[in-house]
């Protein structure tokens, strides 16, 4: 037992240190001083203990010493692999945070390498665009030049056709001179015309009265829709159509001075199911008409364009009213109304699709092609 106490006295010793061994010990020190004083307390008795053998305490102790560094060296293996597993350990973190760097820089450079391509997709997306855009601008350059070509062919060709015109009305006003000179309207015909002028003028002012009310409905329903550019068109329509009223208003005017009065009529044309004849007066003035219809015309349909409105020629006031131009004098509003409308509805559609196909601009002005006026009127000569 004693052996046994001894031991585990020593391996605790080595376990917890040396101040567990020092405290340890005073203990039995404190034990062997009270054990001292109560054997000099008590009478001495015979000692019958036998003493131990010499041999068998050094075997005793090298055993112990053998425990000792057994229980030594087994903390010590048990010290090292605790280090080994930390350093293990240690190792594997160290790893796992290579890899994670390497996964990192990995991450990274796929970002880099995305970011790259992203920079370039959109480098060869501008240039695509910048590609369109510069064909796109060649096309338009093309265009333009196509469409100057072709308006100043259109223009060559105006000028050609108003210079035949020209010729022409020269050659059938010296024609006319040559058959006034040989025949004139009788005193009772002139009469009748003056009579027949007087009615048309008062029926067009009072149809010029009439239309003031749906002048001001039509403004206010333009207004309504928000179709500035028509608004403003139409505006300027009615501006230059009041102009017109008022001096034909305050003219003075002669009709037995007045060659159309007494001039024989040379056309017969053909309008609503009947024939018609007249005199290069009101010949002068029918076309006059179409030219005026085209003008408004391609005016109403640009401004229709601009306010990404539907075609509709007919909603437009200036098609409806159809007096631009007339003043009531020579030939009756009806037949006025008629060939202006003619001329609106072809220079509307040239206006809202922006081109030249029924006539042509020159000089500030729209006018309508000589072939086309000739179609639409189809005068035949009867002198």
């Amino acid at each position: 037992m004693k052996r046994i106490g001894m031991t585990g006295i020593v391996v605790l010793s080595l376990l917890l240190g040396p101040s567990a061994f020092g405290h340890s010990w005073q203990q039995p020190d404190n034990d062997k001083d009270k054990q001292e004083k109560k054997d000099q307390k008590q009478p001495e008795r015979p000692q019958n203990r036998p003493q131990p053998n010499r041999g068998q305490e050094q075997r005793q102790e090298q055993e112990q010493r053998r425990d000792v560094q057994q229980q030594r060296q087994d903390e010590m293996n048990r010290q090292q692999q605790q280090r080994a597993q930390e350093q293990e350990r240690q190792q594997q973190l160290n790893q796992q945070s290579i890899q994670q760097q390497r996964q990192d820089e990995i991450n990274r450079q796929q970002q880099q390498q995305r970011a790259e391509q992203d920079r370039q997709q959109q480098l060869i997306q501008q240039e695509r665009v910048q590609q369109q855009r510069e064909v796109e601008l060649n096309r338009q350059r093309a265009q333009q030049q196509m469409s100057q070509q072709q308006l100043a062919q259109q223009q060559q060709q105006f000028e050609l056709n108003q210079q035949r015109l020209q010729q022409q009305r020269e050659a059938e006003i010296a024609r006319q001179q040559q058959a006034l000179q040989q025949q004139r309207l009788s005193q009772e015909r002139q009469q009748q015309l003056i009579q027949q002028q007087q009615a048309r003028l008062a029926e067009y002012r009072r149809n010029v009265e009439a239309n003031e009310i749906r002048m001001q409905q039509q403004t206010e329903y333009l207004q309504q829709q928000r179709r500035m550019a028509q608004y403003r068109f139409q505006q300027n329509y009615l501006e230059r159509l009041r102009e017109e009223q008022v001096r034909a208003q305050q003219a003075r005017y002669d009709y037995y001075s007045d060659p159309y009065f007494y001039s024989p009529p040379i056309y017969r044309y053909y309008r609503g199911g009947s024939y018609y004849e007249v005199n290069q007066y009101g010949a002068d003035l029918l076309r006059r008409a179409v030219n005026y219809g085209y003008q408004q015309g391609f005016e109403a349909g640009a401004a229709d364009r601009d306010d990404n409105w539907n075609y509709n020629y007919r909603d437009c006031y200036a098609y409806q009213d159809a007096n631009f131009g007339y003043d009531g004098y020579y030939e009756d509003q009806e037949a006025y109304n008629h060939y202006f409308r003619q001329g609106f509805r072809r220079g509307y559609e040239d206006g809202y699709y922006s081109r030249y196909q029924y006539g042509t601009y020159y000089d500030g002005q729209y006018s309508i092609l000589g072939t086309v006026l000739s179609q639409i009127l189809n005068f035949a000569a009867i002198r």
